[in-house]
């Protein structure tokens, strides 16, 4: 069944496009979508996010303009609506203007999802204040357990940096 793209959007709406694959686009939109909001609320619909995005950057977006981005249904955005949304998120607009990724951004965007995991948090909080050392220990740990479970492993540039004596 195909969706109808003035259709009132719905949270889910997220669709690829018709040859199955979502546009590089969509992909950064649904990842702000799906990272950027309080641990304890559930993301954005695309009315709720059109309605915040153009109160807070007075850019004018409607909820069935998202939905057409986040499916990939629209190929050729305004740089306007593109800046509003890179604007509403805090990310350089860039992010979305450009192709290919951000590696520092992504990073980031990473960790902010990951730290919505209640046990993650609760793991961080346990290791704040330890010693270089003891964290560069328990994050080995942390690595040989994502190997156990067949989970990627994890860019360690940022405790490499932290090693101490």
């Amino acid at each position: 069944m195909d969706e109808d793209p003035t259709a009132t959007p719905r949270a889910d709406d997220t669709a690829p496009r018709a040859d199955g694959e979502p546009t590089e686009l969509a992909a950064k939109i649904n990842r702000l979508l799906a990272v950027m909001h309080p641990p304890s609320e559930p993301p954005l619909s695309n009315v709720a996010a059109a309605e915040a995005i153009t109160k807070a950057t007075g850019t004018s977006i409607s909820a069935a303009y998202l939905w057409q981005l986040r499916s990939g249904v629209k190929s050729n955005p305004t740089v306007a609506h593109l800046r509003a949304i890179a604007k509403f998120f805090g990310v350089p607009p860039s992010y979305l203007l450009d192709s290919g990724t951000d590696a520092a951004l992504d990073s980031q965007l990473s960790l902010l999802q990951a730290m919505k995991d209640a046990g993650v948090r609760n793991l961080a909080l346990r290791a704040s204040g330890l010693t270089p050392r003891t964290l560069s220990s328990i994050a080995s740990i942390v690595d040989r357990a994502r190997e156990l479970e067949n989970l990627p492993p994890v860019d360690g540039d940022e405790r490499e940096d932290q090693d101490g004596p």
